[in-house]
């Protein structure tokens, strides 16, 4: 009997200890809950409110992401083209730009490069550079030299039919140039015409040479 009440008595003992604490305070899992329902302030927020989320999409949307990691890779590869082909050109066409010393100085020393991954390193640091310019100047510089070639590209063009023709139809070709431009000398392109016929049956092109060259630079 004394047994059993000294159990009793350390149990009723021991039931303050296991509930100590604020009765109402959320343990374990459910704590995370209650700590999610409440304000920035200590203050609970309903269930189902979610302005809150609202706000946080809102500023998403007005801060949106920089750009990808792609993208500022293919933007840095096209400048680099950009510089490939900006070495290029002329001297004389480069000037027209307002560049700065160590771009000058830096494309000055392409040409004593001659490593093939050096060149790639340096055409990265010429790129570098590049962007801190005037970049509309420097586009508008390579738009008007890709004009420029494709005009030419069409003049060499139509310059080869006229030899064509020259060669395939005789006089009525050569009646038909002298037409558009009666300052070339007729006889001159007769001889031209009969030599470039009779190399193109021997399989040389001697004579296809020399008349598109006369060609070329009588019509400029």
């Amino acid at each position: 009997m004394d047994r059993m009440k000294h159990s009793t008595g350390d149990e009723a003992a021991q039931a303050p200890r296991q509930g100590q604490g604020r009765p109402d305070q959320p343990r374990g899992r459910d704590a995370g809950a209650h700590a999610d329902s409440r304000g920035r302030h200590g203050q609970s927020r309903p269930e189902g409110d979610h302005h809150g989320d609202h706000y946080a999409h809102a500023q998403e949307e007005h801060f949106p992401e920089g750009p990808s990691k792609s993208q500022v890779k293919r933007e840095h590869h096209a400048l680099q083209d950009l510089a490939q082909r900006l070495v290029s050109l002329p001297r004389g066409e480069l000037e027209r730009l307002d560049l700065s010393e160590a771009t000058w100085a830096a494309i000055d020393e392409t040409a004593r490069i001659k490593d093939i991954r050096a060149l790639g390193r340096h055409y990265k640091r010429i790129a570098n550079l590049l962007a801190k310019e005037d970049m509309a100047a420097v586009e508008a510089l390579l738009h008007g030299e890709d004009r420029r070639k494709q005009a030419e590209a069409a003049r060499l063009h139509r310059l080869e039919r006229w030899r064509e023709r020259l060669i395939a139809e005789g006089d009525q070709a050569l009646g038909d140039l002298l037409n558009e431009h009666p300052d070339l000398d007729r006889h001159q392109l007769r001889t031209l015409i009969r030599a470039a016929r009779k190399d193109r049956e021997g399989g040389k092109t001697d004579g296809d040479r020399r008349l598109f060259r006369l060609l070329r630079d009588a019509l400029a």
